[in-house]
């Protein structure tokens, strides 16, 4: 797929708002066709630019967990350093995102966890143990600020 043009951004921008808004409805707000409108989503798709879609589910309503934000610093930033780090990362399903970073440390990672002791095992056995790991930095999340957005009603129809 070639690059997105503004009405491409459009869609995209409005699916992240609202990802169950109707097919005729993203249409209008964007200026095309049902036809057409699908056409595109269904190329982002395709392209791997639109991943899939998914629920936000309020903490409050479900088992409650805490998000844990983690800066990790490696020893070194060799290739060989980044790769097994990496590895490992994905030997362990405890950590839900892992992002290579600019700036202060070398990596970003989220677990969520059900308490401070649940986190304390995983930095024990699972942290401190990968390697090439020099420095670990925690927070716990108070709340995502995202994931309060007000809540938009409507009904899949893709």
């Amino acid at each position: 797929m070639s690059a997105l043009d503004a009405i491409d951004r459009n869609i995209l921008r409005l699916l992240r708002l609202n990802a169950r808004m109707s097919n005729a409805s993203l249409a209008a707000e964007v200026g095309l066709s049902p036809s057409a409108c699908l056409r595109r989503i269904r190329l982002m798709e395709r392209a791997g630019i639109i991943r899939g879609y998914t629920a936000l589910v309020d903490a409050s309503n479900s088992e409650s967990t805490i998000a844990v934000i983690i800066n990790i610093t490696l020893e070194r930033q060799t290739e060989d350093f980044l790769d097994r780090f990496e590895a490992a990362v994905r030997r362990h399903p405890e950590i839900r995102e892992c992002f290579l970073m600019t700036g202060g440390s070398d990596y970003l990672l989220r677990v969520e966890v059900a308490n401070a002791g649940e986190f304390e095992r995983i930095h024990k056995e699972i942290l401190s143990a990968m390697p090439g790991v020099s420095r670990i930095h925690s927070s716990f999340a108070i709340r995502n600020v995202l994931a309060t957005r007000p809540s938009t009603r409507g009904s899949p129809t893709r």
